[in-house]
């Protein structure tokens, strides 16, 4: 793909989707294309770094409606006037940019709206995520969606063409230590069981179950320890509810040895309400974990047969399923190959690429 105009449009972002935007602007930029990134200010150095080839203009979209939509609007029709191609990331943004390109007489680019997440919340926030979703399927050339349930809410509410995106997760460096060195740095004993989970502590990552599940696999195996590496606004809520339960669970914050933890882990676990196609789980199979998860959203799309699926907010299944695992050393090695067999098999960054120029060319 080579010589386009390509105008990348993202709003706030929790960290997921400005990832995924700077490294498709990243790619396309060492591709040819002359890439235009347009967000919230904060995100410059995100989605744009300075040793990229992309350009970085700031647009400020909320993650509801505000008085600078109006100016944001505005904006996406001047930016989109020169581009052959725009690329709106999540539900506000993909709203915006299809009002924005298709209120403006003449040649209009192609636009293309990834779906990130599914709308959640009260009723009123629904019936506005409702309104948003039928003027982006109906507004976009393409909708592409991160899980197959996206897919058909976006054809359900009108979408022309729309299909599953491919989100690969971005390169991460290789375990750097041992797995008996990580886990003397983490305090642990040579008997103890190590579950690490990896994850924002944010409501869609099923915090309160992960506490319950493990007071419950604890029940049965009483050297479990079970860490979570990530920040987020419920660090005290998921403290406080692990001392409640009794269960042993660590929060370590945010940590920049991930691949450590992981490959050091006995089984990784997944607690997620709702995913898309998890980087963490993608990067766990890469790694060879053995993995047991919630059957959220796109995550059976990502693991197939390569992990232990549960119900969604069934910790006492989650906890049983944990520590089944634990107990079993064959059972372990068999989902640490399948896991890795699995990763092979994910899509790269050149399947994104050629996604994409399908779509960008029409």
């Amino acid at each position: 793909m080579t010589g386009q105009r390509v105008l990348q449009v993202l709003g706030s972002s929790a960290g997921g989707v400005a990832r995924h935007v700077a490294q498709v602007a990243a790619a396309l930029s060492d591709a040819g294309d002359r890439v235009v990134v347009a967000g919230p200010s904060g995100l410059a150095g995100v989605v744009a770094p300075a040793d990229g080839g992309a350009r970085f203009v700031p647009v400020e979209i909320a993650d509801r409606p505000h008085a600078s939509d109006l100016r944001a609007l505005a904006r996406l029709a001047r930016l989109s006037r020169d581009a052959d191609a725009v690329h709106a990331h999540g539900l506000r943004a993909g709203a915006l940019t299809v009002l924005a390109v298709r209120s403006r007489p003449g040649r209009r680019p192609r636009v293309v709206v990834t779906l990130h997440n599914l709308p959640v919340g009260g009723r009123a926030v629904r019936a506005v995520s409702a309104v948003l979703g039928r003027v982006v399927a109906r507004g976009a050339d393409v909708v592409l969606g991160v899980s197959g349930d996206l897919v058909a809410l976006t054809r359900a509410q009108g979408a022309r063409s729309a299909e599953r995106a491919l989100v690969p997760a971005p390169a991460r460096p290789a375990p750097s230590r041992g797995a008996a060195q990580t886990r003397a740095d983490l305090g642990l004993a040579s008997t103890d069981e190590l579950v690490v989970t990896v994850a924002r502590l944010a409501p869609q990552k099923g915090l309160d179950t992960l506490v319950r599940a493990a007071a419950a696999a604890a029940r049965t195996r009483p050297a479990l320890r079970w860490v979570v590496a990530g920040d987020g606004p419920l660090h005290d809520e998921v403290e406080a509810a692990a001392r409640a339960a009794g269960a042993p669970v660590t929060l370590l914050g945010r940590r920049e040895d991930v691949a450590d933890l992981v490959a050091a882990a006995d089984v990784v676990a997944s607690t997620a309400v709702w995913e898309g196609q998890p980087i963490a789980v993608q990067e766990a199979l890469a790694l060879g974990a053995a993995l047991v998860a919630t059957d959220a959203g796109g995550t059976r799309e990502v693991t197939g047969d390569a992990a232990v699926l549960v119900p969604v907010g069934d910790a006492e299944a989650l906890g049983a399923a944990v520590a089944g695992v634990l107990a079993d050393a064959s059972r372990r090695d068999a989902l640490r190959e399948a896991a890795r067999t699995r990763a092979a098999g994910l899509p790269r960054l050149p399947d994104v690429l050629a996604q994409l120029e399908a779509h960008y060319r029409g």
